[in-house]
């Protein structure tokens, strides 16, 4: 399989990071997020449980530069890749079949199958504006569904018209009428049997016999690469524009996607837990036990700090059942930004803490659409 991963080494001036990221108080430029202060409020009390700050390197050097942060971004890409265990699988083709198709509410849309591995294959709905192409080509989204036996349908939208109003996690068909090319696959852990329900035993036993020492995440992270790499083989998109999304099991899909793959321009992280301690981040279909143990030296603002320059909103519900994310996601946050901070301007990460429970409110929605659409576009110059 094609070696794809590099990591970004254009940087901008440098100045030191800090933690007073409250934003200028300007006018939003073209291209640039209007809500951008919105979500980067530091909290009056930072979280007790914040992570260390990043910028701290390996050997006890303080970083100050954006060049420095790369040479510590290298590193910490190692450490985790190391951790999620290794990877070999025989070369696979970016070839699909189509077995069902339909037009409706202004999006067409494809059943796909096709190969993950070289003996494994996956279905996934692929969504595609009904109205003619621009010239620049579609912007491209790959969406994951929650966890949920509807899996592929969830994202592609169920609504009465097919339209996904009247769905909340209609991400997928919310893109599509934005214009973008959506591919929705489906999460290994229900590829086991025929009537594709879920079976985390079957799955992570699957996954130890064919990938000795790979952890879950390592597996749903081939498998988002190969979401990508279908996507971008698809007539129409704009490979230089690509976003990444997903809710509750999705966004854990896309947070490891987006930090590892430099080709997603931007992406959302819906309710998915960004500590380790604020969802199962342990079981075995994800990272493993190993992330409880005392003194483990990951945490999960390292992988926010990897999606930079690019750009990753998290979505958070406070409180409710389910609930994941919310003002205890902040201290996350505020690290990415401190090491953003680095390349000059406001990075383009943030938390829209919406208070509405483990779900997408109306207006969560809107300012999810908003981001994707404008961070898939790519970056804006050091200020972006």
């Amino acid at each position: 399989m094609r070696t794809r991963r590099g990591f970004l080494v254009t940087a901008s001036g440098a100045v030191s990071g800090v933690l007073g990221i409250a934003g200028c108080e300007r006018p939003a430029a073209a291209g640039e997020v209007s809500f951008l202060d919105d979500v980067q409020q530091p909290l009056p009390v930072p979280p007790a449980d914040m992570p260390p700050t990043l910028l701290d390197a390996a050997d006890r050097a303080r970083i100050g530069t954006w060049e420095e942060w790369l040479v510590e971004r290298q590193r910490l890409r190692r450490a985790w890749l190391d951790f999620l265990g290794p990877w070999q699988t025989g070369p696979v083709d970016d070839a699909f079949r189509v077995i069902d198709e339909e037009t409706i509410a202004g999006c067409r849309r494809r059943r796909i199958v096709y190969h993950t591995e070289p003996d494994e294959e996956v279905e996934a709905w692929l969504l595609e504006p009904a109205a003619p192409r621009p010239r620049q080509g579609h912007p491209g989204a790959v969406v994951f569904h929650s966890t949920t036996d509807r899996t592929i349908d969830e994202p592609a939208g169920t609504g009465p018209d097919g339209s996904g109003d009247d769905d909340p996690l209609a991400i997928g068909t919310w893109l599509c009428r934005r214009g973008f090319v959506v591919l929705c696959p489906r999460c290994h852990l229900w590829n086991t049997t025929p009537a594709h329900r879920i079976d985390t035993s079957g799955a992570v036993a699957r996954l130890a016999q064919r990938h000795p020492g790979a952890t879950g995440m390592r597996k749903l992270l081939h498998d988002g690469f190969r979401a990508v790499d279908i996507l971008t083989r698809i007539d129409g998109v704009d490979a230089g524009r690509l976003a990444a999304a997903g809710h509750s099991l999705g966004a854990k899909e896309a947070l490891y996607l987006a930090a590892f793959d430099d080709r997603v321009k931007a992406s959302v992280f819906s309710e998915g837990g960004i500590g380790i301690g604020f969802s199962n981040w342990h079981d075995p279909w994800y990272l493993g036990a190993a992330v409880r143990e005392p003194g483990f030296p990951l945490h999960h603002a390292q992988l926010l700090a990897l999606t930079l320059p690019r750009g990753l909103l998290i979505l958070g519900g406070e409180s409710g059942p389910g609930a994941a994310d919310g003002d205890r996601s902040w201290g996350h946050v505020a690290r990415g930004i401190e090491v953003g901070r680095l390349r000059g301007g406001r990075p383009r990460l943030g938390l829209l803490n919406h208070r509405g429970g483990h779900a997408i409110p109306a207006a969560a929605r809107s300012r999810l659409l908003d981001w994707l659409s404008i961070c898939a576009d790519g970056e804006i110059g050091a200020g972006g």
